[in-house]
């Protein structure tokens, strides 16, 4: 039986490869998991009684691309967060934003430009979805690194012309995962300048906006309308799994142009899965809630302040500006995974599962991501590990 080449040169994903690692070694300690960011904080305490009121909605078919009532609350958010007008037929409510992520370079990735293979950028490390998003549309992935010498976010600016002219899509991810990084607004206005000139679209991953250290990140909608760049060239993607806990009600959405957005829809009409009503209405009212989402960042800065004391003079060491992970420099991440793990019982992701090798070097290879997620006591107890058994 023949089976398609186009994700044959696909790595397995981080958490097998982890597994496969590690598992085949005891534990050195009380384990403690510190790979994966799933929020570990409390969900919403109006989560129970919405779902409990709307449970007859899983009874019926729900709306294709969000309740009219989720759209607005939506809509209502991106002005009182960023500031942005956006009506609600340029928003598409998402099953979590790697659907859309997916399914929009899909939906707007040309099967050619100026007759040639197109090229979808991505920042290397960067989150698995962007590259098999580009194989499946028979793009090229282009993986751009974003290492400290470019503040942890891609210099898409600095590659050569013949690339962009073949670019149709550059995913950008603010707060970055895993490095922290957050785009400026001067960053934004230079990528957008960029699409325009080089006439790409901007698919912007901004899930992490909520939980920041000192400042709420500039958000690339807002950008974009204030510079007066054309609505097309920019999709913003958002999820309630961090800023609202809610990881397992997979629901979040993009807004963006309104033709895009359309053909987004268009192609959930035929080969998608809208969110179920229950989960839409649930979502209604988290976007509609700051309260938790307060309580949540407080959570996070505090954790934040924990990991500069515990790491406190460590070379290297940059405490994320957003988002909830430590990327922590090693000099091997997967021979550091693994001391961790068998001496401490500590369980981190080496960074070259989120890397690709590119021009001969994975930028990943030196550092482990580590997730903030677990409640303060326990994620300090596995920070302190961390550094007597890495740095010590």
């Amino acid at each position: 039986m023949a089976f398609p080449e186009r994700f044959s040169n696909l790595p397995d994903y981080a958490f097998p490869r982890l597994r496969k690692l590690l598992d085949a070694h005891a534990p050195g300690g009380e384990t403690i998991s510190m790979t994966i960011g799933e929020p570990r904080h409390p969900m919403p305490d109006f989560v129970a009684p919405i779902l409990a009121a709307n449970i007859a909605g899983f009874g019926v078919y729900p709306p294709n691309d969000g309740t009219p009532e989720l759209l607005t609350a939506i809509s209502g958010w991106l002005g009182r967060r960023f500031g942005a007008t956006i009506a609600d037929d340029q928003i598409m409510a998402l099953n979590g934003t790697r659907e859309g992520l997916y399914n929009a370079c899909i939906a707007l990735c040309p099967e050619t430009k100026g007759g040639k293979q197109p090229v979808v950028l991505m920042p290397n490390p960067f989150y698995q979805v962007y590259a098999v998003a580009a194989l499946t549309c028979g793009a090229e992935p282009v993986y751009v690194p974003a290492t400290a010498a470019t503040g942890f976010l891609p210099d898409y600016a600095g590659l050569a012309p013949e690339i962009l002219d073949r670019t149709t899509i550059a995913y950008i991810c603010s707060p970055a995962n895993p490095q922290g990084a957050v785009a400026s607004r001067d960053y934004w206005l230079t990528l957008l300048a960029l699409a325009e000139k080089h006439d790409f679209i901007i698919f912007a991953d901004e899930c992490y906006s909520e939980i920041w250290r000192s400042a709420a990140p500039v958000g690339v909608l807002d950008a974009a309308q204030n510079s007066g760049a054309n609505p097309e060239r920019v999709f913003s993607f958002h999820s309630l799994s961090k800023r609202s806990n809610l990881p397992g009600l997979r629901s979040g959405f993009v807004a963006g142009g309104r033709d895009g957005i359309a053909r987004i829809r268009k192609l959930r009409s035929f080969a998608g899965a809208p969110l179920p009503l229950p989960v839409q209405r649930v979502s209604e009212a988290a976007w509609n809630d700051e309260a938790h989402v307060q309580a949540n960042l407080a959570l996070y800065q505090d954790k934040f302040r924990a990991a500069d004391e515990i790491f406190a003079g460590l070379q290297g060491f940059q405490c994320p500006e957003g988002g909830f992970f430590l990327w922590l420099p090693v000099e091997d991440g997967e021979a550091a995974a693994l001391k961790a793990w068998t001496e401490t019982g500590v369980r981190v992701l080496p960074g070259a599962y989120l890397s690709r090798d590119a021009n001969g070097e994975n930028p990943g290879k030196g550092y482990i991501r580590v997730a903030l997620v677990a409640p303060k006591e326990e994620m300090q107890r596995g920070l302190v590990k961390l550094r007597d058994c890495l740095y010590g």
